[in-house]
């Protein structure tokens, strides 16, 4: 008899946070039900120094594999990577034994990505000058170990391109995950090379400027995530907490938004995020 099975197609939640205690502590169901919902694939930040052990272990690298960061996750599980950086919230806590810490995470096989980093002046929950000197510092050592650059932005997209561009990203792999900003600025970014990332905020009624952003992005530079915990997408925004597995109502919401047949468009966000974080 055949096999009728319609298998969803495959989904790629480039940015998430498993080490958040709301997802961690239910790691084993938020994996299963990510699986069930077609994300093949998830990219877990830890943007913290205290999360970067936690984040290693739950990701090992694939024994034997090809170091490209692929995951001994079961075929139950989606395959995880990671990426490790200092959130702009904490670069006041950051301590000198911290960054030989971090240094050492972005030589791990499964690592395969710098970030999230970058600069949040709407809560300013660390001095500007002090998150400037952190974003800095971590773009220094990132163009050593030769990675993509995973960037937070909020409120203070001028000062993360001047520092972006006087550190010589231009043209290199970069992306402005949990894009929120206007056409205009999406334009900005793409002038110098780099990428944007879309979360269930372009599912909200008064998200306008930034639907616009997701339509006007080539399609060979479209990435999705669902930022999890956080910024659960209608038609489930009450969720708490938010989890991987609605990345697809985000994509199925961008591929109406686009006119794009939803298979397309799942199985091309996904070939851009492995092509750009190199799996």
């Amino acid at each position: 008899m055949n096999d009728t099975t319609i298998m969803p197609p495959e989904l790629f939640d480039t940015h998430c946070h498993l080490t958040s205690p709301e997802l961690y502590d239910r790691r084993a169901q938020v994996l299963a039900g990510a699986q069930a919902a077609g994300v093949a694939h998830i990219l877990t930040i830890a943007c913290q120094p205290e999360e970067f052990e936690t984040a290693l272990k739950l990701a090992p690298p694939c024994q034997g594999g090809d170091g490209g960061g692929e995951s001994q996750a079961s075929s139950a599980h989606p395959t995880l990577h990671l990426a490790t950086g200092i959130h702009p919230h904490e670069a006041a806590k950051i301590q000198e034994q911290h960054w030989a810490a971090l240094a050492s995470t972005w030589k791990q096989p499964n690592v395969v990505a710098a970030g999230e980093m970058g600069l949040d002046f709407h809560y300013d929950f660390s001095p500007r000058d002090v998150q400037r000197a952190v974003f800095k510092r971590q773009l220094d050592s990132a163009c050593q170990a030769g990675l993509p650059i995973i960037i937070h932005c909020r409120e203070a997209q001028p000062d993360v391109v001047k520092i972006l561009l006087e550190c010589g990203f231009a043209n290199r792999p970069v992306v402005f995950h949990c894009f929120g900003g206007t056409p205009e600025e999406a334009a900005e970014l793409r002038s110098h090379g780099w990428w944007t990332s879309f979360t269930g905020v372009i599912t909200f009624r008064n998200a306008v400027p930034v639907q616009q952003a997701c339509i006007e992005t080539p399609p060979d530079r479209l990435m999705f995530e669902t930022d999890a915990p956080y910024l659960a997408p209608e038609p489930v925004r009450r969720m708490r907490p938010n989890e991987p597995k609605t990345m697809v109502h985000t994509v199925r919401f961008a591929a109406r938004l686009r006119g794009e047949p939803f298979e397309e468009l799942a199985a091309r966000s996904t070939a851009n995020a492995r092509r750009f974080f190199r799996l």
